[in-house]
């Protein structure tokens, strides 16, 4: 049986050597929707960070009494209670960024990164290592969260929450906002380019090209 990683390998990994926005691709719908801000993007991330360390570890708790033929519907009726506080609360005391970030709140219920990580890995581990894995891949996809959302609000207005950071031209300044980047295909030009770059400087997380090009010369088959 191979050994189990340490706490702090499990917490780390996932911040940039097994990041589940970059590397797997999951829950990038939130990533190119709720990124118009800092202060939205660091909403979403600490939304879904509470939610998924809540949720794997009631999992893990209970992971011998779920019978295996309900356990998705078990999953998604914990994370889906844990949303509902999330967005109570938001609209209690934070009201105008719940409005900001519309259904999104709601929408972590069916996220793929919440739901992968309860079942791959909460529904088989101890509460602790699985709160700590679950932490993990929450800090690594409000990394990617919180870069794309100071980019786009830095560089679509000129600030950061909310605080003037480059001085505009039509105040005497030398930056002219680029409209652009508020708006959703930006948010995937930025992603991908983090994509290209994290993969260019850790070229195993290059997946394996399906074909070879062909050389010259060569007959085609």
């Amino acid at each position: 049986m191979p050994a189990r990683p340490s706490l702090w390998t499990t917490l780390t990994a996932p911040l940039l050597r097994e990041n589940p926005v970059t590397l797997q691709i999951l829950g990038i719908c939130s990533a190119l929707a709720v990124t118009t801000s800092l202060a939205t993007a660091l909403t979403m991330a600490a939304s879904l960070t509470v939610v998924l360390t809540l949720a794997a570890g009631l999992i893990s708790v209970i992971r011998h009494h779920i019978p295996d033929t309900i356990r998705l519907i078990v999953q998604i009726v914990i994370i889906a209670s844990l949303v509902i506080v999330i967005d109570q609360v938001l609209q209690a005391w934070f009201f105008e960024i719940s409005q900001a970030l519309s259904v999104f709140v709601g929408l972590i219920t069916t996220n793929c990164l919440v739901l992968g990580r309860t079942e791959a890995y909460a529904r088989h581990n101890p509460p602790l290592p699985s709160m700590v894995d679950a932490l993990g891949n929450a800090l690594g996809y409000s990394l990617i969260l919180v870069i794309i959302g100071a980019l786009r609000e830095l560089f679509g207005k000129g600030e950061l929450m909310g605080l003037a950071v480059l001085p505009l031209a039509d105040q005497g300044g030398w930056f002219t906002p680029l409209s652009l980047m508020l708006l959703a295909p930006s948010a995937f030009f930025l992603l991908g380019g983090l994509v290209w770059a994290i993969r260019t400087l850790r070229p195993e997380q290059a997946e394996t090209p399906e074909h070879a090009p062909m050389g010259r010369g060569e007959p085609a088959e």
